[in-house]
């Protein structure tokens, strides 16, 4: 696509579809911001992470935790961050018209929410499970992938059908 005329569609763009996006994009901006914060904490740049006052959060202890550090032999947020900018990637990737003109950027984006959402459940399970309490940010992120899931779909739909040869 001409950038030209992607600059204007992206910033400028009236669809449900665009809407949704960036919709999208902002979720997958929290989840890198939540990633940021617990990142912060976990290198020791921040020495506490404030939770709310109610519920089962207590992040110090579960981004403390053996759980924040088992996998990859980093802190666990560095790579959320990666992943969630890849979701903003993938929703910020392509004009109005991608569902009909790339409609695997559509379908691949409502693939990599799905896999945010499944992996965020799953990693929040198993957080609970080590630790008999949750991150708040990470909760947040949660939160987020499953509304970005949910927000990729419709479009999603009509990249399949596209991509299956269907009206």
């Amino acid at each position: 696509m001409n950038p030209t005329q992607l600059s204007h569609e992206l910033r400028n763009g009236q669809s449900p579809d665009l809407t949704r996006r960036r919709w999208i994009i902002g979720l997958s901006i929290l989840g890198v911001a939540a990633g940021q914060i617990v990142s912060l904490y976990q290198t020791g740049i921040l020495k506490h992470l404030p939770d709310p006052p109610v519920g089962p959060f207590d992040s110090d202890k579960v981004d403390a935790s053996d759980y924040g550090y088992k996998r990859l032999d980093t802190p666990d947020a560095l790579p959320m961050m990666v992943t969630y900018g890849l979701t903003a990637c993938l929703a910020g990737a392509g004009g109005i018209e991608r569902a009909t003109t790339q409609p695997a950027l559509p379908v691949a984006m409502a693939a990599k929410t799905l896999f945010d959402t499944a992996n965020t459940l799953f990693l929040g399970r198993e957080e609970w499970q080590e630790n008999k309490a949750l991150c708040f940010y990470c909760q947040v992120a949660t939160v987020a992938s499953i509304a970005s899931l949910a927000l990729s779909l419709p479009e999603a739909r009509k990249g399949l059908k596209k991509l299956l040869g269907r009206r």
